[in-house]
């Protein structure tokens, strides 16, 4: 991301991110709010990014609401925010206000409360996006944030329907950045689905980061600057380079997965490069080139019917892969580990926990 930044623009040195570590379910860091705010436009692979608020100590739900009510939620929320439009997300671990449900409904008021004092007593429905705000107790040491996405960061703004079991775009970014995909490579997604691997790899392509078709809860708040961020938008639009003539190559069976895929990516120009069929995987026959990457996401369970037996199936995708796919990087997610022998290609496990699965991308060149 810091790179991207200073071709943009967007800061006069190099991004402002310090105190990096690993926190429980993520990664936790320290900047300013109009990086943080730029982190959700150029982040491909995290669900969501909060901010924290506050941190403090509570035993008791008189001092919970004392310190909650001590926060100065006017910087934030906006005003006339409804209780309808906040979300108040609790959990708790080892700590004596373990109640979720009574969490929530003690810190509810205060905010709302301490936002309508603050701001003149608005009551008004101005419009705004929802908000959330994540509440986690632990050995009774509260930590307050709130959810600067809105919805889930894997949420493109780009499709406007997914047909059964779709990758998230996050899962799919992150699996292309393993395979370092780039602009000189072809990739071949044949068993597509609603187009993850294809649209993320396109937006790679030419540059776009993972958010300029969307927007978020931050925009919203007292504290955002919005032309600011408009114009680092902009500069980053201007950016955007012309995708490598066909350069993606998309197909699946289902035909009315093909006619989505299609009518996604019409209208776009930062999706010109993918070409879509309907085809069969087992018929197609791939270019011959050094820097092919091919990524499977193949069915399995009730998608893939109770007339094919997955062994046999995935030793059938192995061997077309290793006999029309030499030379190309390669991902194949499969949903038990043994299904790596039935692939026979010696691919690495890379764990993925997807649609609560547990589930495996086989990553590795085919030779």
């Amino acid at each position: 991301m810091p790179g991207r930044l200073e071709q943009a623009g967007v800061l006069p040195g190099p991004a402002e991110i310090s105190k990096t570590e690993p926190q429980p379910g993520g990664i936790g860091f320290t900047t300013r709010l109009e990086i943080a705010c730029l982190a959700n436009l150029f982040l491909g692979t995290p669900t969501r990014i909060l901010m924290r608020v506050a941190t403090f100590k509570a035993e008791r739900f008189s001092v919970l609401e004392r310190q909650t009510a001590g926060i100065d939620w006017e910087l934030f929320l906006p005003e006339g925010l409804k209780d309808s439009k906040l979300t108040i997300q609790v959990t708790t671990r080892k700590s004596r206000l373990y109640h979720t449900d009574a969490v929530a409904e003690r810190i509810r008021p205060q905010v709302l409360n301490r936002l309508k004092e603050t701001t003149g007593g608005s009551n008004c429905d101005t419009g705004h996006s929802p908000q959330t705000l994540m509440v986690r107790a632990e050995n009774d040491r509260f930590a307050l944030s709130l959810d600067m996405s809105g919805s889930p960061l894997y949420k493109r703004g780009i499709k406007t329907r997914v047909i059964q079991a779709p990758l998230r775009e996050t899962l799919g970014f992150a699996i292309l950045k393993r395979l370092e995909f780039s602009r000189q490579d072809i990739l071949m997604d044949p068993m597509c689905g609603s187009g993850t691997f294809a649209l993320e790899a396109a937006m790679m392509q030419a540059d776009a980061p993972p958010g300029i078709f969307r927007t978020f809860a931050f925009e919203s708040w007292p504290s955002f600057k919005n032309n600011s961020f408009r114009h680092a938008k902009d500069k980053i639009t201007d950016q955007v380079v012309t995708p490598p003539e066909a350069a993606i190559f998309a197909s699946d069976l289902d035909q009315s997965a093909v006619t989505h895929l299609k009518e996604t990516k019409s209208g776009h120009p930062v999706f010109s490069s993918i070409q879509v069929a309907c085809e069969n995987f087992f018929d197609i026959t791939p270019p011959a080139t050094s820097h092919g990457v091919v990524v499977l996401n193949p069915p399995y369970g009730k998608r893939l019917g109770n007339d094919m037996d997955i062994n046999v199936f995935f030793r059938e995708i192995g061997r077309k892969l290793a006999g029309d796919f030499k030379g190309y990087r390669a991902c194949v997610i499969y949903p038990e580990k043994h299904l790596a022998d039935a692939l026979g290609l010696h691919l690495t496990p890379m764990p993925l926990f997807h649609g609560g699965l547990d589930l495996f991308a086989g990553i590795g060149k085919i030779a």
